[in-house]
């Protein structure tokens, strides 16, 4: 079997991103301000949820549009602050990765990328670049988000997290 950076990516990126929707439900069944989940942590000196879920975006859709750019840099846009606004950076990123085919992505491989963050800058090759640095951060925010949600009570599990699976057809 061949390597394919659209495999390795593109469907992991979409099967994680998700579960909002129950976070959002349990703030209505219990009479909790949905800033406060938005705003949770699970400890002071780590960014919120709505940073956790808009870093999972920016680490899948993002890391691509980077790698066709040659460039990619932490996003600086302001955080999500509402159910609303974390469900729109997922569906944007769904919509986006959807868009992309096979060749888009695996057309990638081979070319020069760079992330930046001010004087700071990782040079790679595309493939390291979404293996080794945005995919470990994707799955780092994901992850994060999800134990965020578990920490304040929300009724998600493992289950959640993995989405659906691409299970063998026949």
């Amino acid at each position: 079997m061949s390597f394919s950076l659209y495999a390795a990516t593109v469907p992991t990126y979409r099967q994680i991103l998700g579960a909002l929707d129950k976070a959002e439900a349990f703030c209505t069944e219990q009479g909790i301000d949905p800033s406060e989940l938005v705003g949770a942590r699970l400890i002071d000196d780590m960014l919120p949820l709505g940073f956790q879920v808009k870093q999972a975006a920016v680490h899948s859709l993002g890391a691509i549009a980077g790698a066709k750019q040659g460039q990619f840099s932490p996003s600086r846009d302001a955080l999500p602050d509402s159910f609303t606004a974390l469900k729109a950076v997922v569906a944007e990123a769904q919509a986006g990765l959807e868009a992309l085919s096979p060749a888009d992505v695996d057309g990638l491989a081979g070319h020069d990328v760079a992330f930046v963050a001010g004087d700071f800058r990782l040079q790679f090759v595309a493939e390291e670049f979404l293996m080794t640095f945005s995919l470990p951060n994707f799955y780092f925010h994901a992850s994060t988000a999800y134990n965020i949600l578990r920490a304040k009570g929300v009724p998600i599990g493992k289950r959640d997290f993995l989405g659906q699976l691409r299970l063998k057809q026949g």
